[in-house]
């Protein structure tokens, strides 16, 4: 047995338990009068329950200028609410077998929360609190300016954080997407209480959120005190940004110096939607190239030409253009060689079709990355209602491993070629 087979056949057995919990029948969907969606998936595997408020809200709704409020909003509600403060909240949670939390990204932003099943009452009380009626308590706004202030400017100490984040600007130009979600120093640090508070009216709005709840519960009962809290709610659909398309990807390499011990070499291209026809082949296609042991860059440029300390592939899901973005950590005086072997590796995939049995390797990393993603309710909440808001209905991730499973050498070959024919190349190396 090769060792890919090897590594294949273990993954298979390895993600079928997390598959079996991945499947939870009883799926029901409503909206209520006001235009907000509900989303409830009986799953009585455990005695739990997971809530998932998605709000159409993240660095995609967001400007140069408050590039980072989408996050810091979503710190500031689990901080306080007019009836509670952020310790009680949390006091409240755990009191219950669970948490809650906030925290904005691309292209939504979520409250998250977990309770035993037993208090799933108590537990949207909850979380209908914090969503609701947030204080976003003017104490706390600067010391959590600052907190984001330092995460920043840490990030900008970090060799791979940097390469990331001027890939992502060198792909996306003017797009919001070109900034990480934490935002920008100079945005985060003219955010005030009001302008947080304004952006809350903006957007926590019933056309663009959904709750989502999965767990042992009944549909029934949920819905009921569902409609009941959030039911109340004034109808408004707010409004959808018109953002300026990325730049089309041209061949471009920069080279920026950051002390460390490893250089990091970033090369990427603009890529699909989640919803395009070829979400699917790329994800193989990337799982093929970076995901994991058995993937070509861990294989070939780190154990058979040690020219990488790390290796990896990226293709977030994204409701606008995405991108795909090839990784790997080295030693900086190897960068040369392992930057001109990187770039061989895609190239490769390009011309030459891969195995059958590289292909299945992959389809099985990608379809067992998800089960075992949504082996837990909280991220079942999350898939359906990311599916609700994206408009793709709660079905669309069971169809794309469906679709993943078609997944031919030749579309792995044909999406390299679509897609990979100008890199950008970021080179983040010490002095």
């Amino acid at each position: 047995m090769s060792r890919r087979a090897f590594l294949f056949a273990t993954v298979l057995f390895l993600v079928m338990p997390a598959a079996a919990l991945a499947q939870p029948a009883g799926v029901t969907r409503t909206r209520l009068p006001n235009g907000m969606t509900v989303v409830v998936r009986e799953n009585p595997v455990a005695p739990v329950v997971a809530y998932s408020v998605l709000v159409k809200m993240g660095t995609r709704t967001e400007t140069p200028d408050n590039a980072g409020i989408s996050n810091m909003l979503q710190i500031m509600l689990v901080r306080g609410t007019e009836k509670m403060s952020g310790e009680e909240i949390a006091a409240a949670a755990d009191r219950m077998g669970g948490s809650i939390d906030a925290y904005g990204d691309a292209d939504y932003s979520e409250i998250t929360a977990t309770a035993l099943s037993r208090n799933w009452q108590s537990m949207l009380d909850l979380v209908a609190d914090v969503a609701l009626h947030p204080s976003v308590p003017a104490g706390t706004v600067g010391p959590v300016r600052d907190f984001l202030g330092r995460q920043i400017r840490n990030r900008g100490e970090k060799p791979f954080d940097v390469a990331a984040d001027r890939m992502r600007a060198a792909l996306f130009g003017s797009h919001p997407y070109s900034w990480d979600p934490i935002g920008r120093r100079e945005s985060v640090e003219r955010l005030t209480r009001d302008a947080l508070v304004a952006y809350y009216r903006r957007h926590y709005v019933p056309g663009q959120m959904v709750l989502a709840i999965s767990g042992d519960v009944q549909s029934g009962a949920m819905l009921a005190q569902v409609e009941r809290i959030f039911g109340a709610l004034p109808p408004g659909a707010g409004d959808t940004p018109t953002l300026p398309a990325p730049p089309p990807t041209s061949v471009g390499r920069e080279v920026f110096t950051v002390p460390g011990a490893q250089a990091q070499i970033f090369m990427g291209a603009l890529a699909p939607a989640f919803t395009h026809p070829d979400y699917a082949a790329l994800k193989v296609m990337t799982a093929l190239l970076g995901g994991g042991m058995a993937s070509r860059f861990f294989s070939d440029l780190r154990d058979k030409q040690a020219l990488a300390y790390t290796t990896g592939a990226q293709y977030p899901s994204r409701v606008d253009t995405s991108a795909f973005m090839s990784i790997l950590g080295t030693a900086p005086e190897n960068v040369p060689k392992a930057e001109a072997a990187l770039k061989e590796q895609l190239q490769r995939i390009q011309s030459e079709p891969a195995s059958d049995e590289e292909v299945a390797v992959a389809r099985s990393y990608v379809v067992g990355s998800q089960a075992m993603d949504r082996r837990t309710n909280a991220r079942q909440a999350w898939y359906l209602a990311a599916a609700e808001l994206a408009g793709v209905g709660h079905q669309f991730f069971d169809i794309y491993v469906a679709n993943v499973k078609k997944v031919t050498p030749a579309d792995v070959q044909r999406v390299a070629q679509r897609y990979l024919g100008a890199l950008r190349t970021v080179i983040v190396q010490p002095p």
